[in-house]
């Protein structure tokens, strides 16, 4: 038997996707399971037990990885059953049009007719979708092939080459083994609206820095290389570093996630790296709904100012961008306490 999920554009959405690719694993043990998604986001899964080959596609129609020539291998296939995870229109053209069997998705923007069963998301009255979890929306997913629950944990790993790619970066800045080493994550690939100020890490930097012998590593993509520069030069602190300068790959963010103490960091794809490794994380929401990222995590606190024009789901804050604002580095400070005594205590009661 063979299995394709259409797996998430978002590098957050793949990480809760997680235990579904679990859940049908273990339901599953001897079914070929395939995974079809981005080239970019091949990297987030890189290392996991649970899918047999990759299919990457790209948005565009033609190329090597265009919707018709992938449409070509997905025929050859001869899939049996395919889980939508995505909710466009196009990939459920794709997985129709590419002979599988049997199709499972939400019935959204007009495609019900392309899916073989047919799954529902709670609207309101008028229309509008209700925020629920989306890992409760994928794993509902796999009701229609008798999967159980799998549980809500989630789950990375990383490469041998990623984990001495990190091991030299620890090296080189001096990162003790008893160092606490507290990750910044200021950007997010979903728009500006989601990004905390500059000043405000520069100021809970130097808050933690006081309180605790840690040292501070600032996380960057590579459109937010300038941003984490920014935020090491105005610490102006030697125990304040960032990756910046480094050969920038999901595979190196993944294994310092790994590493780090805890994770301060907005809405965005290490968010669910650090639940994922069992990293306590602080996560910092302005134009997001949270329920819709709920991922059940015990170790994460997720902090939102309520204000008059929000959550307004917008890239792009059109005022006074207040949501994140009126976040203030001591506010975030005392979560940060928290979690970090939660994790002292862990720690020692594991040592006992």
């Amino acid at each position: 038997m063979k299995i394709a999920l259409f797996l998430p554009n978002w590098i957050g959405d793949v990480v809760m996707a997680t235990p579904v690719l679990r859940g049908l694993r273990e339901h599953f043990p001897k079914a070929e399971l395939l995974g079809i998604g981005r080239t970019y986001i091949a990297p987030v899964l890189e290392g996991n037990p649970w899918l047999d080959r990759w299919v990457c596609w790209d948005r565009n129609w033609f190329g090597p990885n265009g919707f018709f020539k992938n449409l070509v291998k997905l025929r050859r296939e001869k899939v049996h059953h395919c889980l939508l995870l995505t909710n466009s229109f196009r990939t459920a053209l794709y997985a129709k049009l590419g002979n599988c069997q049997e199709r499972i998705g939400y019935s959204r923007y007009g495609r019900g007719f392309l899916l073989s069963k047919k799954k529902y998301s709670p609207q309101a009255a008028d229309g509008s979708f209700i925020p629920t979890p989306i890992i409760d929306e994928y794993i509902r997913l796999l009701e229609p092939l008798g999967v159980p629950h799998p549980g809500y944990e989630l789950k990375l790993y990383t490469t041998i080459e990623d984990e001495k790619r990190v091991e030299s970066l620890w090296q080189t800045n001096g990162f003790e083994p008893d160092d606490a080493v507290i990750g910044f994550n200021p950007g997010g690939a979903f728009g500006q609206a989601k990004h905390w100020p500059r000043s405000s890490f520069v100021e809970l930097a130097k808050i933690l820095l006081n309180r605790y012998r840690s040292k501070i590593l600032v996380l960057c993509g590579p459109g937010e290389r300038e941003i984490a520069r920014q935020i090491v030069r105005d610490c102006r602190d030697d125990r304040v570093f960032s990756l910046a300068e480094e050969n920038l790959s999901i595979g190196l963010t993944k294994a310092c996630v790994k590493r780090l103490r805890l994770l301060v960091t907005t809405d965005s794809g290490p968010r669910h790296f650090a639940a994922a490794f069992k990293r306590p994380v602080v996560s910092l929401f302005g134009p997001t709904h949270i329920p819709w990222t709920i991922t059940y995590y015990s170790g994460e606190i997720c902090l939102q100012k309520k204000v008059p024009c929000g959550p307004c789901q917008k890239r792009i804050c059109p005022t006074d961008h207040r949501c994140m604002r009126e976040l203030s580095a001591t506010e975030v400070a005392l979560h940060v306490d928290q979690l970090m005594q939660q994790s002292c205590s862990v720690q020692r009661s594991i040592a006992s």
